[in-house]
C-alpha cells in the first residue's frame, strides 16, 4: 500500500511545492521526492510540473488526484469501521450539503440514533458533485443535495420541495425592492426560474454564493433578497424581516443520493425511512407559513 505517497501527493498538489508539503507532512523534502517518484514510476508518466516557482499537475496527476481524494477516504473509513468499539455493530456514512444540515441531517441525526443505536454514524458536509463521486465510489453510504445528476448505479429520490420567498428589511418595500437586492446563487433551478420571473433586473448591488451569508447581511446592512421560509420565519416572527407583496414564490427540491446495490441495505432503509419522516415534517411547517 501507497498510503504515505498518495497523502504526499495530496499535500503536493494542495501546496505547489514540494518544501511546504514537507514541512506540512513533517518529513524531509527528498522523502516528499521519492515518494512522488515512486507514484509517477508506478503510473509510468509524470504527475507534476516542475517549474522555477513551485509545481503544478500535470494532466496525469489532475486524473489521478480524484482518485487520490477518495483513496484515503476509504482508507480513513476503513480504520473507522474496522476499528468499531464494543456496541457497535457497524458504521454509516452520510454526506449533507451544508444548506441542508439544519433542515435534515441535525433532525435526522438523533432519530437515527434512537432507530439504530448500534451503528455509528459519519457525517460529512460538502457539494453536489463530490457527494455524488463520494457515494458512488463507497465513501459515503447516502447524501443530500439540490441537484444531482443522473450516474449509472445510483438512486436519486427527492425527499422535499423547499419553498422560497421574498423579503425585506423595510416593510414598504413594494416594488422598489429592487434598490436593494442581494441576489443569492440558490443553484441552476432557481436561476432560471429567478429569470423568468424578473427579465428586467438587470445586475444587483449584492450577490452571494452562500444563503446564509446574504441572510445575515441583509439583517444587518438592509435589504431585500430570496431565502427559504424557515430561514426567514424567526426574522418575521420578530418584525425584522417582511414578505414583499406582489413576489412570486420559488421552489428548490432536495434529494437523496444512494447506490442502488449497496451493501450496507438494512441501514440504509432504516436512514431514508428517517430522513422521509423529516423531510415531511419539514415539509408541513413550510407549507403552514407560506
Amino acid at each position: 500500500m501507497q498510503l504515505d505517497a498518495i497523502r504526499t501527493f495530496i499535500a503536493v498538489s494542495e501546496t505547489g511545492n514540494f518544501h511546504e508539503a514537507a514541512k506540512r507532512l513533517n518529513v524531509t523534502q527528498s522523502t516528499v521526492s521519492a515518494r512522488i517518484r515512486s507514484l509517477e514510476e508506478s503510473f509510468g508518466r509524470p504527475l507534476f510540473l516542475r517549474g522555477r516557482q513551485g509545481v503544478a499537475l500535470s494532466e496525469g496527476g489532475r486524473q489521478f488526484a480524484r482518485y487520490a481524494d477518495n483513496m484515503m477516504r476509504l482508507w480513513r473509513r476503513a480504520q473507522h469501521d474496522v476499528a468499531l468499539s464494543p456496541g457497535y455493530t457497524g458504521s454509516f456514512g452520510v454526506g449533507s450539503q451544508v444548506s441542508l444540515w439544519d433542515r435534515l441531517i441535525l433532525k435526522w441525526i438523533p432519530w437515527m440514533r434512537s432507530a439504530a443505536p448500534d451503528a455509528a454514524l459519519r457525517v460529512e458536509a460538502d457539494y453536489s458533485a463530490s457527494l455524488m463521486r463520494y457515494v458512488a465510489d463507497g465513501v459515503l453510504d447516502l447524501a443530500v443535495m439540490y441537484q444531482p445528476r443522473r450516474q449509472s448505479g445510483l438512486s436519486i429520490e427527492q425527499l422535499m420541495v423547499e419553498t422560497l420567498v421574498m423579503v425585506s428589511t423595510r416593510p414598504d418595500a413594494g416594488a422598489d425592492w429592487r434598490a436593494d437586492y442581494v441576489l443569492v446563487h440558490w443553484g441552476r433551478d432557481f436561476a432560471m426560474a429567478h429569470s423568468e420571473a424578473f427579465p428586467d433586473l438587470g445586475t444587483p448591488a449584492v450577490t452571494v454564493g452562500l444563503g446564509m451569508l446574504g441572510l445575515r447581511y441583509i439583517v444587518a446592512n438592509g435589504g431585500s433578497g430570496y431565502f427559504p421560509i424557515r430561514l426567514v420565519r424567526p426574522f418575521i416572527a420578530e418584525g425584522k424581516l417582511h414578505r414583499v407583496d406582489g413576489t412570486p414564490t420559488m421552489q428548490r427540491p432536495a434529494y437523496v443520493v444512494y447506490d442502488t446495490h449497496s451493501t450496507n441495505r438494512p441501514l440504509l432503509e432504516t436512514a431514508l425511512e428517517g430522513l422521509r419522516e423529516v423531510a415531511a415534517a419539514g415539509q408541513a411547517e413550510d407549507h403552514t407559513a407560506v
